[in-house]
């Protein structure tokens, strides 16, 4: 990106099933639909399912994506997770090191396969 002003990131928040977890991370990198996934394993979570309190093990993908065209992130996640109805929640990043900044937009937008 040629300008100097640091380009809009969104944090999404993603879990998944511990033996999922890793290839969908990789296949969201790959297919450039995020720059970056960090896989967080053993988180265990409780919630509400069809009337009944249920305890998962998962694991937690924190994925960077720009914020231009992260609102197609949901449909494009839940295409390729193992949950009906998988947890995507974007966050909007207020402020970071621009050059991280750039290279997220890039990473996704451009193609670029260097590192931050």
């Amino acid at each position: 990106m040629s300008n100097d002003r640091a380009p809009g990131v969104r944090v999404a928040l993603v879990t998944a099933p511990g033996d999922a977890a890793d290839e969908l991370a990789r296949s969201l990198v790959r297919d450039r639909v995020a720059a970056c996934v960090n896989v967080v394993p053993g988180i265990r979570s409780h919630y509400r399912w069809e009337g009944r309190i249920e305890t998962s093990d998962e694991a937690l993908l924190v994925l960077k994506v720009p914020a231009e065209g992260s609102g197609e992130l949901p449909d494009r996640v839940a295409a390729r997770h193992p949950y009906d109805v998988p947890e995507v929640l974007l966050l909007d990043v207020s402020d970071g090191l621009p050059a991280y900044l750039r290279w997220v937009a890039d990473a996704v937008e451009e193609g670029t396969d260097e590192g931050p």
